[in-house]
């Protein structure tokens, strides 16, 4: 099959990564591709696993171990600069899951086929001319590492590769990914950790600046820095989408904060289909890779509901319903798909067509799809999604914008009440714009789900077993996962105090954060580079030494971040280094 795998492989690169280098940057214009060769040796699977528990019966989920070395020739020019680069080798190793489903009744039994990684595989490239390359204006802010970064991101969920295989199937239903549940992390404290900072040169042993790293698939939050404690108290939330599990787990690293290199001090993982089954763990958790430290979790699982029968209870449970804040934990999730536009004005010229883009938000989030470039009929087909605080008061607001011209196409406002009242909380329609042509429609599918915890019951002598993941690192520098299962006895309730909802400060928010993306990153590189794009600084390529400025990931209780996969790129760092790999961060 390889020869063929690698035909498709050419045609991908030439019909579709070369028009949108082109695209993307006017210094790129005259990019091309001048050899595609992927090489003689083929993809290997070295291990399957087919999951026949949790799974839906309309379903076949697989998981390939799949690793590929690969020489290749891959050469690419711009003409305008005189500038060739290369590719000569591809490592690839990593989690490849295929999902097959739904399973039907007529041949071929398959409907579909999904394909994308659980988590970031390791990626390794081999280029030639680099250096040329990175000298081109529009590309000078990048190094091999941020482009490694964003390659991986497109592999992880939530991007995946979805082929349908029947004509019947409706792919708006496999391009309209439901999460399985919402993890709500309530990140409260840790105690007894190693004093990682020395005074009088090493003689006087000292404390530890805290903080923790916290990852659910390519989510990534980061907690405030606690100074000089070892038994620091962050008393933070975060709240995290699931879209897959079994396989997913909750990572978390704690760091000491210094100002050349953060120590670490201990991790954690915790198998997700673990906390589904208890739908609430309040636990003290013993830290690994450390010889002490534990810490305090609390973790609920948040069902997605299609109606509105828990709502009121919700927003009692979150306080929601006395404050007016439009931020806060949230009490349902705002699911949205982005198919096309029809119609559109020309924009500023007169018989010209524009460069779409649309943004949309609710309260102070914003989000932003790709631009269609010269159409007034666009097709995005991308997928977003919002935590809402309050759907009976918040409303979602969408703005057609021509990118070229930044003047506005059209706009529409749906308050999320119409939702609550709509069949299955879900409206899929042309929508008519406002301030737009006469006949000007933005089609679009958006469903609300209510984020219930729903209650177990159990017998007084209940006992759960968390399933705690004890990593352990190879000499590769590649995290191998180990299972080991440790009883825990059920927390006494919730006696932690819950994080009080401090006022909230606008003004510490960066300007990037309205355009970041959830579900998707966009292809343009550092322009998106996620929330808090603004406050990284360039290091040295290839330097063990980063120079950039951490930034923590607000608290629920103050803010919903909305964490996109490059995210990675900044918090990930003193992980890699930790293993002796060297990277480099620009903007």
């Amino acid at each position: 099959m390889w020869p063929f795998i690698c035909q498709f492989i050419e045609k991908l690169f030439r019909e579709t990564i070369e028009p949108a280098v082109r695209g993307a940057n006017t210094h790129l214009s005259t990019f091309s591709f001048t050899r595609v060769d992927v090489g003689q040796q083929p993809l290997r699977i070295n291990g399957v696993k087919a999951y026949t528990e949790n799974v839906d019966k309309r379903q076949i989920i697989l998981d390939l171990q799949i690793s590929f070395v690969g020489n290749c020739e891959i050469d690419l020019e711009i003409k305008r600069y005189f500038c060739r680069a290369g590719v000569q080798s591809i490592q690839i190793h990593g989690t490849m899951r295929v999902i097959l489903e739904p399973l039907i009744g007529d041949m071929p039994l398959v409907g579909a086929l999904s394909i994308f990684f659980l988590r970031k595989p390791l990626l390794e490239i081999n280029w030639t001319g680099l250096t040329n390359l990175l000298d081109i204006p529009g590309l000078n802010g990048l190094s091999d590492t941020i482009i490694l970064d964003i390659i991986s991101n497109y592999l992880v969920l939530p991007n995946r590769i979805t082929v349908p295989l029947v004509s019947e199937v409706q792919i708006a239903q496999l391009r309209f990914p439901i999460p399985k549940g919402v993890l709500r992390v309530h990140f409260i404290e840790a105690q007894d950790l190693q004093g990682k900072d020395t005074y009088l040169k090493g003689l006087v042993k000292g404390k530890s600046d805290p903080y923790g790293v916290i990852r659910v698939g390519n989510q990534i939050f980061q907690s405030k820095v606690i100074k000089e404690n070892l038994s620091p108290k962050w008393n933070e939330v975060y709240e995290a989408l699931v879209y897959e599990h079994p396989g997913q787990e909750l990572e978390i690293e704690l760091f000491d904060e210094d100002p050349d290199k953060d120590d670490f001090l201990g991790s954690l993982m915790i198998d997700l289909t673990e906390v589904e089954k208890e739908r609430l763990l309040d636990e003290w958790f013993t830290l690994d890779e450390v010889p002490r430290g534990k810490l305090h979790l609390k973790l609920e699982w948040l069902t997605l509901m299609p109606h509105a029968a828990h709502l009121d209870q919700v927003l009692t449970d979150i306080r929601a319903d006395k404050d007016q804040a439009s931020d806060g934990l949230s009490s349902s999730l705002l699911i949205l798909y982005l198919d096309s536009a029809r119609n559109l004005p020309s924009g500023k010229k007169i018989n010209s067509n524009p460069n779409p883009l649309v943004q949309m938000s609710v309260g102070h989030k914003a989000q932003e799809s790709k631009i269609r470039y010269k159409t007034n009929e666009p097709v995005w087909e991308e997928n977003f999604t919002f935590f809402i605080h309050n759907p009976k008061r918040q409303d979602l607001e969408v703005e057609v914008k021509d990118e070229q011209h930044q003047c506005c196409l059209g706009n529409l406002k749906i308050p999320l009440s119409r939702l609550l009242t709509s069949d299955d909380m879900t409206m899929n329609q042309r929508f008519q714009l406002s301030n737009s042509g006469p006949n000007s429609t933005l089609k679009m599918k958006v469903a609300l789900r209510v984020l219930h915890l729903e209650k177990q019951d159990r017998s007084p002598d209940h006992q759960h077993s968390a399933q705690v993941k004890r990593p352990s690192v190879s000499k590769g520098g590649r995290k191998v996962s180990v299972r080991s299962q440790v009883s825990m006895s059920p927390g006494a309730g919730d006696s932690s105090p819950a994080p009080s909802t401090p006022v909230l400060g606008g003004g510490a928010k960066s300007s990037v954060e309205d355009r970041a993306q959830p579900a998707e990153t966009s292809p343009q590189g550092p322009r998106d580079l996620g929330r808090s794009a603004s406050s990284l600084h360039g290091g040295t390529t290839g330097s063990p030494s980063h120079i950039f400025i951490k930034e923590p990931t607000p608290s629920i209780a103050s803010d919903i971040s909305l964490p996109i996969a490059t995210q990675e790129l900044r918090q990930r760092l003193r992980q890699l280094e930790k293993f002796g790999v060297s990277s480099s961060l620009h903007e």
